[in-house]
Protein backbone atom coordinates (compact mmCIF):
# COMPACT_ATOMS: atom_id res chain seq x y z
CA UNK A 1 0.00 0.00 0.00
CA UNK A 2 1.36 3.50 -0.77
CA UNK A 3 0.46 6.49 0.87
CA UNK A 4 -2.20 7.51 -1.85
CA UNK A 5 -4.17 4.46 -1.45
CA UNK A 6 -3.39 4.58 2.58
CA UNK A 7 -5.18 8.27 2.45
CA UNK A 8 -8.26 7.11 0.24
CA UNK A 9 -8.73 4.08 2.95
CA UNK A 10 -9.48 6.30 5.61
CA UNK A 11 -12.88 7.22 3.76
CA UNK A 12 -13.51 3.31 4.69
CA UNK A 13 -15.67 2.54 7.98
CA UNK A 14 -12.44 0.18 9.00
CA UNK A 15 -8.93 0.58 8.54
CA UNK A 16 -7.66 -1.76 6.33
CA UNK A 17 -6.13 -5.30 8.05
CA UNK A 18 -2.80 -6.29 8.48
CA UNK A 19 -1.87 -2.34 9.55
CA UNK A 20 0.80 -1.72 11.74
CA UNK A 21 -0.59 -0.29 15.37
CA UNK A 22 1.42 2.91 14.84
CA UNK A 23 -0.31 3.12 11.28
CA UNK A 24 -3.79 2.00 12.34
CA UNK A 25 -2.96 4.87 15.00
CA UNK A 26 -2.70 7.06 12.16
CA UNK A 27 -5.66 5.82 10.34
CA UNK A 28 -7.84 6.90 13.39
CA UNK A 29 -6.42 10.33 13.87
CA UNK A 30 -7.13 10.88 10.46
CA UNK A 31 -10.27 10.36 10.89
CA UNK A 32 -10.69 12.80 14.10
CA UNK A 33 -10.58 9.90 16.55
CA UNK A 34 -7.92 11.14 18.55
CA UNK A 35 -8.49 8.83 21.70
CA UNK A 36 -8.96 5.43 19.48
CA UNK A 37 -5.34 6.83 18.05
CA UNK A 38 -3.58 7.41 21.18
CA UNK A 39 -4.65 3.84 22.59
CA UNK A 40 -2.93 2.09 18.95
CA UNK A 41 0.32 4.35 19.69
CA UNK A 42 0.49 3.07 23.16
CA UNK A 43 -0.16 -0.40 22.31
CA UNK A 44 3.38 -0.62 19.63
CA UNK A 45 6.24 -0.52 22.14
CA UNK A 46 8.68 0.53 19.51
CA UNK A 47 10.27 3.51 17.46
CA UNK A 48 7.20 3.40 15.19
CA UNK A 49 5.08 3.49 18.10
CA UNK A 50 6.88 6.51 19.50
CA UNK A 51 6.97 8.46 17.08
CA UNK A 52 3.68 8.23 16.54
CA UNK A 53 2.71 8.71 19.75
CA UNK A 54 4.82 11.94 19.97
CA UNK A 55 3.26 12.89 16.67
CA UNK A 56 -0.49 12.57 18.60
CA UNK A 57 0.86 14.66 21.21
CA UNK A 58 1.85 17.58 19.18
CA UNK A 59 -2.08 17.33 17.72
CA UNK A 60 -3.20 17.37 21.57
CA UNK A 61 -1.12 20.50 21.93
CA UNK A 62 1.18 18.82 24.94
CA UNK A 63 4.34 19.89 23.38
CA UNK A 64 6.50 18.53 26.84
CA UNK A 65 5.17 15.34 26.34
CA UNK A 66 5.72 15.36 22.40
CA UNK A 67 9.20 16.13 23.21
CA UNK A 68 9.20 12.78 25.76
CA UNK A 69 7.89 10.47 22.95
CA UNK A 70 9.78 12.17 20.07
CA UNK A 71 13.55 11.02 22.46
CA UNK A 72 11.90 7.28 22.93
CA UNK A 73 11.48 7.11 18.87
CA UNK A 74 14.94 8.16 18.58
CA UNK A 75 14.02 11.37 16.17
CA UNK A 76 14.28 14.95 16.68
CA UNK A 77 11.23 16.88 17.39
CA UNK A 78 8.96 18.13 15.01
CA UNK A 79 7.93 21.61 13.91
CA UNK A 80 6.44 20.84 10.57
CA UNK A 81 2.39 21.50 9.40
CA UNK A 82 1.10 18.60 11.14
CA UNK A 83 -0.30 17.25 7.96
CA UNK A 84 3.36 17.44 6.42
CA UNK A 85 4.40 15.06 9.14
CA UNK A 86 1.77 12.67 8.69
CA UNK A 87 2.46 12.14 6.16
CA UNK A 88 6.19 11.33 6.74
CA UNK A 89 5.10 8.95 9.63
CA UNK A 90 3.09 7.35 7.09
CA UNK A 91 4.94 7.33 4.47
CA UNK A 92 7.50 5.69 6.30
CA UNK A 93 6.01 3.49 7.91
CA UNK A 94 4.11 2.06 5.12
Amino acid sequence: MDLRAFKQSTADAAPPEALSSALAALWYDAKGEWDQAHKLAQSQDDAPGAWVHAYLHRVEGDLPNADHWYRRAGRPSSSAPLTEEWDEIASALL
